[in-house]
């Protein structure tokens, strides 16, 4: 690495209908009224290659897809996604901003599949090394009022397609992450109105950006 400075890795987690679109666009607002220069991207996604695994793990289909392959078609997106995009930006002092990182992983298919928390651990470590995101805001809000919001924009992708039952355990495993490192996550009642919920990340980004 060169001498600048790294920049900042700062992710956005939460369940269906959280509002997570909406608010990547006012991050990058704020950020930028900061003179922060900001990269936005998206998990799984990000580049070309990572782009069609995440049209293979989104789109509905009759085969019954193995957990495995889920888990694993996630990490080849994300050690893409992560080699060719995320570090390059933050090593040249840039700051990143992604829809979704492994943390998602531990909720989706952690909490919600019901797999291995150890094995999503190992994949994270060999994909990451050691780098983690510097801050993750976690978009918090009632399982019932996501997915009613999520009916809203439209056809639902496979993952939306889960039962409300998935979704608790995908939320139980996000809101036990935040408690158990709280200093990286920021927990944001997503139930509140749009510009309550922005007040509050804005509150977050800069005590980041001042500390």
């Amino acid at each position: 690495m060169s001498d600048t400075q790294r920049g900042l890795f700062l992710s956005l987690e939460g369940t269906e209908g959280a509002g997570k679109s909406s608010n990547l666009a006012w991050i990058k607002e704020v950020l930028d009224s900061h003179n922060k220069n900001v990269l936005l991207t998206r998990e799984p996604g990000g580049t070309p290659l990572a782009e069609e695994i995440r049209e293979l793990l989104l789109a509905p289909r009759k085969e019954l897809v193995c957990e495995n392959t889920e888990l694993l078609l996630i990490f080849a997106a994300r050690a893409q996604h992560f080699q060719s995009l995320i570090l390059p930006t933050l090593e040249q002092g840039r700051w990143v901003v992604s829809d979704r990182f492994t943390d998602a992983s531990f909720a989706y298919q952690g909490g919600g599949r019901n797999m291995s928390f150890d094995t999503i651990q190992q994949l994270e470590t060999l994909v990451q090394g050691s780098l983690r995101p510097d801050l993750t805001i976690l978009l918090d809000l009632p399982v019932e009022l996501g997915m009613q919001r999520a009916a809203k924009r439209g056809a639902l992708d496979r993952f939306e397609q889960e039962d409300l039952e998935f979704f608790a355990r995908v939320r139980e495993a996000y809101l036990s992450r935040a408690e158990q490192n709280p200093s990286r996550y920021a927990v944001v009642d997503a139930s509140q109105s749009l510009a309550s919920v922005q007040e509050h990340i804005r509150d977050v980004l800069e005590r980041l950006i001042l500390s």
